[in-house]
């Protein structure tokens, strides 16, 4: 059974970047034709998908965030690590990690998704962004 947690700051300033970890068990990061997402609920937003990383360490983004966004692997702590750039208070939410066995195509500028959509789901981590 694949496990994911999340780490890391739970408040960042304004302009900032935030970095967040998924520390993933129970699979390896580079397992071939699982996917390692990145997805926030932020306020009075359904839950968006922010971008993926595949086995292969090939990046997928949401157009909405694509320019403020990055996310990296690592492979020998069975990690993977979002980058957010730039943040406002508009950022402050609830940051998820979660699997999926194939990519995830957004079907627009912005990319909401219900839970279904993916498979393991970590438990969240809570983020404010306040001076």
């Amino acid at each position: 059974q694949v496990q994911l947690q999340e780490s890391g700051p739970g408040l960042v300033k304004p302009s900032q970047t935030l970095s967040l970890t998924c520390t993933v068990s129970g699979a390896s990061i580079t397992t071939n034709n699982y996917n390692w997402n990145w997805i926030r609920r932020i306020k009075g937003k359904a839950l968006e998908w922010m971008g993926s990383i595949d086995w292969a360490g090939k990046t997928h983004y949401s157009p909405a965030l694509e320019s403020r966004t990055s996310i990296i692997g690592d492979a020998s702590k069975n990690q993977f690590t979002l980058q957010l750039r730039s943040v406002t208070p508009e950022d402050a939410g609830v940051y998820f990690c979660a699997q999926r066995e194939e990519d995830y195509s957004c079907p627009g500028y912005r990319c909401f998704v219900t839970r279904s959509t993916f498979g393991s789901w970590g438990q969240g981590t809570q983020l404010t962004v306040s001076s």
